[in-house]
């Protein structure tokens, strides 16, 4: 057990956050800044406050090295609510761009490689306005062609000309796939490939891998956004950044035909307001600036990227002996795993048991999601390469209990 009889949180989302930053959030929680106001309840529009806010969007700059062509947005509803306002926004921006083109003539393109990037591509189908066109699917490319185990080769893509958006999620956290940051591996993202007569409306979903590791071609992008709950806070924060060409006036693209966007859903309401046109997270955005501040203190991104990747790697090596001995099976195809999600599944000795002794011995977390089952161990930041190594342990002691060998 850690301090606090704190236990180690393997869970996917909300997931661990460090120690030292929560015991810095109490006293914010008191009297944040000298205020004598705890930070869940002073004013958002309070000097402390934005003076706050501010800080927070520098470190992000600081730490993905955003250029001065991206606003960065604080917003509510996690990644789900950006699957509709990725769609409303875009399309607006579109139609300012093609005014004369008819919805079936307008495009979204949606690479598919798991489960929340198949959620998204629903919502734009719902939602309309536009054509969904499916890049590539992964499914295709599976052991049963059914499953998200993969990660698409280069050849299987197929955008659209000039489309009004093009959608990946960068981390698929229920199937434990994840593009590559390597522009010459196979299971990276194929940026040279789409097209464009513009700007390239490039949108990434990198709720489940945000500050994990700097972003490939960040500055390509027309939209990151990322939910706070997995990397830097608590969850009911969203963190978007945006280019600046991507905040349009969303009324006047509405006088021309596309769908009206809710004021909050906006991305110019957000910028002209600097996210403060309602009431923000406070209390989420408080604990991210903590926790983006021992990031920094930490050194950074490059720090964090060569932990996560040791700590991925003594994993999959580990599910990977235990594959050998017949116990486990990986359920992701090589060099398509992610590196915050490790998923596999137990073949040999209860699945109950694996996760139920584990939880006994202080380790939470590690059932895979309900809807594809068994286990999924997190990584994230938050997480060390003691508490990494401690699950390890776990799991060949577990693999030399149950070994066809014995």
């Amino acid at each position: 057990m850690a301090s606090h009889g704190r236990v180690i949180n393997f869970g996917a989302g909300p997931s661990a956050l460090p120690t030292s930053v929560l015991e810095e959030a109490t006293n914010g929680l008191l009297n944040f800044n000298g205020t004598g106001l705890g930070i869940a309840e002073i004013s958002h529009r309070s000097k402390e406050f934005t003076k706050y806010l501010s800080e927070v969007e520098s470190s992000i700059r600081k730490l993905l090295d955003v250029p001065t062509t991206h606003h960065i947005l604080f917003t509510q509803g996690g990644g789900s609510a950006q699957f509709s306002a990725i769609v409303l926004n875009l399309l607006a921006r579109h139609r300012l761009l093609h005014p004369n083109l008819t919805d079936d003539e307008r495009v979204m393109d949606y690479v598919l490689t798991g489960s929340w990037s198949k959620k998204a591509s629903e919502e734009a189908k719902r939602l309309g306005g536009g054509k969904v066109n499916i890049v590539t699917d992964a499914r295709k490319f599976s052991k049963d062609q059914k499953s998200f185990d993969n990660i698409p080769a280069h050849d299987s893509y197929t955008f659209s000309c000039d489309p009004a958006l093009i959608y990946y999620c960068e981390n698929e956290t229920v199937d434990g796939v994840q593009f590559s940051p390597d522009d010459s591996s196979p299971s990276s993202f194929p940026f040279h490939l789409p097209k464009q007569s513009s700007l390239l409306p490039l949108v990434g979903d990198h709720s489940s891998s945000f500050m994990s590791r700097p972003i490939a071609r960040l500055a390509e992008h027309a939209v990151i956004y990322a939910g706070a709950q997995k990397n830097i806070g608590p969850a009911g924060l969203t963190v978007l950044i945006v280019r600046h060409d991507c905040i349009v006036d969303v009324d006047a693209a509405a006088k021309l035909g596309a769908a009206p966007v809710p004021l909050t859903m906006s991305y110019k309401t957000l910028a002209d307001s600097g996210s403060l046109y309602n009431t923000p997270p406070v209390l989420p955005i408080y604990i991210t600036g903590l926790v983006l501040q021992h990031a920094l203190k930490q050194g950074g991104l490059e720090r964090y990227a060569a932990l996560n990747t040791r700590k991925a790697e003594k994993l999959y090596a580990a599910v990977r002996e235990g594959a050998d001995k017949g116990v486990l099976q990986a359920k992701v195809k090589e060099g398509s795993g992610s590196q915050m999600n490790i998923v596999f599944d137990v073949i040999k000795g209860d699945l109950r048991t694996f996760v139920g002794d584990a939880e006994a011995s202080g380790m939470k977390g590690l059932a895979g999601h309900r809807s594809v089952g068994g286990v999924r161990i997190s990584i994230y930041n938050a997480v060390t390469e003691e508490e990494t190594d401690r699950v390890i342990n776990y799991i060949k002691c577990f693999v030399d209990k149950n070994s066809v060998s014995q």
